[in-house]
Parts: structure tokens; C-alpha cells; sequence
């Protein structure tokens, strides 16, 4: 009945928003940020080129600080590291007595194999070990990097939330284009490499 009353109230009231950003740099004007109505933020913790984040920590708690309402955590994945495990690890400890949310998973064409069947077992065996130490995980994607790198009516991960990116400028889910075995997103990147309070930033929406 509360999650029926909540999409009642959640239809009638359009203007309904909510707006965030993601990082990958340090940052510390998140009050800036919240003064200009975005509410949640998305910290880089894991680079493509295999190593933790150096600024991830600080960056967690500016964002606290700045009165943020909620803080996630991404991994970009190192695939010819490999080892998924040992990066999944690497990053939850560094992560160890910091405040977040979840940790989403960064699925975007880069440095991925070419084959589809490798990096799926690529990303279950890195969301087992997230899961495993305790993260609540997500998936960041878009249909065609999906499409590319694992094929696109793979649906090993769809029972996990979706965060998406199409750069249309909207903060809306009225594009999205169901793939991967997700009918609906949890989250929309709608701009990237913008510049808000001197900070560069993508804009996500949900």
C-alpha cells in the first residue's frame, strides 16, 4: 500500500524530480551543488586503469558535508587487469568505516573483450564478489555499449537497479529503451562533462 500511495503521489505531481551528479575528480563545492538542487551524488572509487580512487574517501564525505542526501559509490573496471574479485576487494576495503550507498558497476565500451561470454562472467563473478562483502550493487550501462559488450538480451544482472546514459539534455525517463532484461531504470545520466559550481560533473536524474 505505501509503494501504491507513493506512485500515486509520484504521477500526480509532474515536477517530481530528483537531481544528482557523479564525479571523477576531487570535489569539494558539493554545498554549492545541493544550493543548486542537486540532492545525490555518485563518486568514482575504482579507475579503468586498476587502482582505487585516491580522492574517493575525501570525496564520500565533501559530499556528506555538503549536504548531500545520498552517496554511491562506481567502479570502472580494470578488465585486462582482470582478476575482478581482487578489485571488487580492493575497493570495499579502502572503502571500509565510510558512509555510502551502493557501489554500481561501470559497464561502458572500453578496454572490454571481444568475447561477449568472457565479460559476462567478467561482471557476475565482480557483482558475487561486491555482494559477497556486503555492497548493495548496481549497473551502469547504456543499450548500446550493453548491446556491444555483452550482447544485448543478456540478462545475467537485470534483478539489479539500472543506471543509465543517454546525453538528451532531459532529466526524464521517457527515452528509455529497455534492454539487458531491465524494463525500467532506477537512475538517467542526461548530460555529461558539464561544469556546475566550477565543478566538472556529469547530471543524472531519477
Amino acid at each position: 500500500m505505501e509503494k501504491l500511495t507513493f506512485l500515486i503521489l509520484f504521477l500526480s505531481v509532474p515536477s517530481l524530480a530528483t537531481l544528482g551528479v557523479d564525479v571523477s575528480q576531487y570535489t569539494n563545492v558539493f554545498s554549492c551543488l545541493v544550493q543548486n538542487g542537486y540532492t545525490f551524488s555518485i563518486i568514482r572509487g575504482y579507475t579503468s586503469s586498476g587502482y582505487v580512487d585516491p580522492n574517493v574517501v575525501s570525496n564520500i564525505n565533501n559530499a556528506w558535508n555538503g549536504g548531500m542526501s545520498y552517496v554511491d559509490v562506481y567502479l570502472f573496471p580494470c578488465v585486462p587487469c582482470g582478476n575482478p574479485t581482487t578489485q571488487a576487494n580492493n575497493l570495499v576495503s579502502a572503502l571500509n568505516g565510510v558512509n555510502y550507498g551502493m557501489i554500481w558497476i561501470d559497464v561502458e565500451t572500453y578496454a572490454w573483450s571481444s568475447s561477449q561470454s568472457a565479460n559476462q562472467n567478467f561482471i557476475l563473478t565482480m557483482v558475487n564478489a561486491l555482494q559477497g562483502l556486503g555492497a548493495i550493487v548496481g549497473i551502469y550501462s547504456n543499450y548500446y555499449n550493453w548491446q556491444s559488450i555483452v550482447g544485448l538480451n543478456w540478462s545475467g544482472v537485470s534483478s539489479l537497479p539500472l543506471w543509465y546514459a543517454h546525453y538528451d539534455n532531459n532529466p526524464s525517463f521517457s527515452d528509455f529503451v529497455s534492454f539487458g532484461g531491465w524494463s525500467s531504470p532506477a537512475i538517467k545520466q542526461y548530460a555529461g562533462d558539464a561544469t556546475v559550481c566550477g565543478a566538472g560533473v556529469d547530471l543524472n536524474y531519477y
